[in-house]
């Protein structure tokens, strides 16, 4: 087998598996499940994993570098002197993608987190580390932003973008439940109107 041809099976297999699992969660998902859906060949799956777990592990390292990619994106597009406007508007630009969608699935690390962190520390020590890259330039932008001036000095940035994921992903989780984006944008209105300004 080519190098070509078992990037493109190993390619597949992971954007079967985003989508598969947002859908059906990773215990409702079998690999059967998967070939399928990649439409690759059946025997292939152990070829380029080692079990059903570090697929899984995979599988949010995949869903990280492809959100890290549309934060890009969403980033360039909110260019502001203001960074907390440029961070907000990013947000605001997510959650049009979600009110966009018709299967609002939420977020695959949250889903991950409440499904098999307590089972597999593999996949727990994957999305922490992922979490973790998110919260850094989350809060660069906050540290940035309090040297503007439009963020407040009281908290420091690490605590603020730690309250921030928290508030977002139970905001998924509700968008879900109701099947609204109504908690995301409750969520960005709060934090950045309120929440993240200067106190006095």
């Amino acid at each position: 087998m080519n190098a070509r041809r078992t990037e493109d099976f190993r390619e597949k297999l992971l954007e079967a598996g985003v989508t598969l699992f947002a859908e059906k969660g990773f215990h409702g998902t079998g690999v059967r499940d998967i070939v399928e859906r990649a439409g690759v060949p059946k025997g292939s799956f152990y070829n380029y994993f080692d079990s059903k777990e570090a697929f899984a592990a995979a599988i949010v390292r995949h869903y990280a570098d492809e959100q890290a990619a549309e934060w890009q994106q969403h980033s360039r597009q909110a260019d502001s002197p203001d960074p907390l406007l440029a961070l907000r508007t990013v947000y605001e630009r997510i959650a049009a993608d979600y009110e966009a969608c018709e299967d609002r699935c939420g977020c695959l690390l949250g889903n991950f987190a409440g499904e098999i962190a307590q089972s597999s520390a593999l996949c727990r020590d994957t999305a922490r580390q992922t979490v973790d890259e998110w919260r850094v330039g989350f809060a660069d932008y906050l540290r940035r932003g309090q040297n503007y001036g439009s963020v407040r000095q009281d908290l420091s940035a690490d605590s603020m973008a730690d309250f921030f994921w928290n508030a977002w992903e139970g905001s998924l989780l509700r968008m879900k439940l109701e099947d609204s984006v109504e908690p995301l944008k409750a969520c960005v209105h709060l934090m950045f109107d309120q929440f993240f300004k200067p106190t006095s």
